[in-house]
């Protein structure tokens, strides 16, 4: 029944990197963790689920934020080590700082510049922690 998850390479800690890539453009949306549960529930009903390592829980993406992720296509790499979601982003923000993408400073000159804009407050989307 899921016996395709035996063939992904997991980590010592049951986790497998995760590419979020806007399946319309190719842009690069984020980078986040999967373990087992997170894959086959973002297999099985069509949206992006995570697990969160900072939290050691699963992570529903926009269950604070309502910026989903509906999944287009999985795929996994010739390694079996790392998964690439194409999805559709809901709202258009997949970054927890307001932005499209999570990555948004370019390295000029020996420094991190921000070059992409902040699409929304995250307040806004998180509340005042």
């Amino acid at each position: 029944m899921s016996a395709w998850l035996d063939d992904i390479k997991w980590n010592e800690d049951g986790l497998v990197p995760v590419i979020a890539q806007d399946a319309e453009d190719g842009r690069v949306l984020m980078l986040a963790w999967m373990n087992r549960e997170a894959l086959q529930l973002t297999a099985r009903d069509g949206y992006a689920v995570y697990w969160s390592r900072s939290r050691r829980k699963l992570w529903h993406k926009g269950e604070e934020s309502g910026h989903q992720q509906q999944i287009r296509e999985i795929r996994l790499d010739c390694d079996n080590d790392v998964i690439i979601l194409q999805v559709e982003q809901k709202g258009g923000i997949a970054c927890h700082t307001g932005r499209r993408s999570c990555f948004f400073r370019r390295l000029e000159d020996g420094q991190w510049r921000t070059v992409e804009p902040v699409l929304k407050d995250p307040t806004e989307m998180y509340g005042k922690n």
